[in-house]
């Protein structure tokens, strides 16, 4: 059995039998060592490297996660979860489009924390915990709203050329293609990745009118920061937020670093006097206390790729199947995907998997006589399966740890496996059909 397999069916096991992601991580990494030419020795040294490989993404989020509890600490989500409240409560009578509205604002809520206000996953813990209460309330399938907030976070990226969106598509698949040998323009890469989210958004319209229609009901806790007190945001608060926003997506994208943004987010916040100087220390540390599991996560899972492109099992895969590529490209083009949901399922990251596909697929792709963009369309939708679905994935972490606040939501049951039916299957589905017709 291949490496990669083994690697990653160990971790997923794991998961699913209620380990703690980052254990089975490194219990999976050195799974799938073993079971090469690394050994123990060679297992522990890659996967010790990949850390080093993932500590910036795990101070980006640190940095993001202390900027979102600056703004959280302006009065501003407690005054947009009052807001949301007093409008449902109005609405009583009317609770089909009542749901409808709340599920539609957590689905724009996730995709402008990936250009509008560039927070990534940190909006999730500080704005869904108020609004848990109300949730309950309306007996609101907690399942559905990790599907809204994975769909936002993933599909916005994977087509809009903005804010992450451009890190994914322009500075990581666009570079990788014609790294390869593969001349195509930036601009294409929204047109190439249309069919496959076209998918997603599909797996969305089922959850929402079918699979999680049904109330549920679950334990009332006092969790909601909303209460009769009316809360009366200072114009001056508002505008130094407002600032601060817009001066961080501003830094984010000059940069191109997240580190850089969240930087001057919160220097913002502190100078503008949303922040008082001397609490800030106190507030930015309970930002990075908040993102610090999820920071974990991803830096294990940068070890376990790591071990993954040590033991050149990815190639290997992809090798040996291409007898099929040449007696039958439909097949061919589906084991290609499915090799590129197991790797990005193992890695937690569509960022870090367009790279180790990329010198794979474009050649394999210009062989088979497939367009430039029928190949974007293959390397992006293999990068971004996966995604959605994996246990070691910030577009499933993030929902988990807002809508766990009172500990009735499951990160494997509740946010893994319904992302991962509801989006990855569409996904596999119409990328396939993105290739074959494009």
């Amino acid at each position: 059995m291949n490496t990669v397999v083994i690697a990653v069916l160990v971790m997923l096991v794991l998961s699913l039998a209620r380990m703690n992601v980052v254990l089975a991580l490194l219990l999976g990494a050195l799974a799938g060592g073993l079971s090469s030419d690394l050994g123990l020795i060679g297992s522990v040294t890659a996967f010790s490297h990949g850390i080093g490989n993932g500590a910036s993404i795990a101070l980006s989020y640190a940095m993001l996660g202390a900027f979102a509890m600056g703004i959280s600490q302006s009065g501003i989500p407690g005054y947009l979860a009052q807001k949301i409240i007093n409008i449902v409560q109005r609405s009583q009578k009317r609770r089909d489009l009542v749901r409808l509205s709340i599920l539609l604002a957590i689905v724009l809520m996730a995709v402008a924390s990936q250009n509008l206000i560039p927070v990534h996953i940190a909006f999730i813990p500080i704005l869904i915990p108020p609004l848990l209460g109300l949730f309950n309330n309306i007996q609101l399938d907690r399942r559905l709203i990790a599907c809204c907030l994975t769909f936002g976070l993933t599909a916005t990226y994977m087509l809009l050329p903005i804010g992450f969106g451009n890190i994914f598509l322009i500075e990581i698949l666009t570079k990788n293609l014609n790294d390869n040998g593969l001349n195509i323009a930036g601009s294409l890469m929204p047109q190439a990745m249309m069919i496959p989210v076209s998918g997603m958004l599909l797996g969305l319209l089922v959850a929402v009118f079918w699979t999680y229609r049904k109330p549920r009901r679950y334990r009332e806790e006092s969790l909601s920061s909303a209460d009769n007190t009316e809360i009366v945001m200072p114009r001056a608060k508002l505008i130094g937020v407002g600032l601060a926003i817009l001066l961080t997506l501003i830094a984010q994208i000059s940069s191109g670093s997240m580190i850089i943004g969240a930087l001057v987010g919160c220097l913002t916040l502190t100078l503008s006097g949303v922040i008082v100087w001397s609490e800030s220390n106190d507030v930015f540390i309970q930002g990075m206390k908040m993102m610090a599991y999820a920071g974990f996560i991803m830096i294990a899972a940068a070890g376990f790729s790591e071990v993954l492109r040590e033991t050149h099992a990815v190639s290997e895969m992809v090798t040996s199947i291409g007898p099929l590529l040449a007696e039958n490209k439909a097949v061919g083009i589906m084991l290609m995907l499915l090799i590129g949901l197991l790797v990005t399922m193992g890695i937690g990251s569509s960022f870090s998997t367009v790279p180790v596909i990329a010198t794979l697929y474009v050649p394999l792709g210009m062989e088979m006589g497939l367009s430039a963009l029928a190949i974007a369309a293959l390397v992006g939708t293999a990068g971004a399966l996966g995604d959605a679905g994996s246990p070691a994935s910030e577009s499933t972490i993030g929902p988990t740890a807002g809508l766990n606040m009172d500990s009735q939501h499951d990160h494997i049951r509740d946010s893994v496996i319904p992302t991962f039916i509801h989006f990855n299957i569409p996904l596999v589905l119409f990328g396939w059909i993105a290739v074959m017709v494009l």
